[in-house]
């Protein structure tokens, strides 16, 4: 039985979670990355830049649902961010 490492929107939200923000139980993976795009701060921007980051390089599949919601949601929200900074 083959068995493939896969990131689904319960584990965007266990990431998320891990790194301090507060993401409402039974949120989708879009409505998690509006959660914590809303009032960035530094701190959290690379949290999150270095999750994205992780989540990409890595060799676990990112399930379609969770890479659509982090490339509408979450990168434009930190290149703005960047931007500002």
């Amino acid at each position: 039985m083959m068995h493939a490492d896969l990131i689904d929107q319960d584990d965007l939200l266990g990431q998320m979670r891990a790194r301090g923000f507060d993401i409402p139980a039974g949120a989708s993976a879009e409505q998690a990355c509006e959660v914590v795009v809303r009032g960035l701060t530094e701190p959290n921007a690379r949290a999150l830049k270095g999750m994205v980051e992780q989540m990409y390089t890595g060799s676990a599949t990112i399930l379609p649902a969770v890479r659509q919601a982090i490339e509408k949601q979450l990168l434009p929200a930190l290149a703005q961010f960047n931007n500002r900074a």
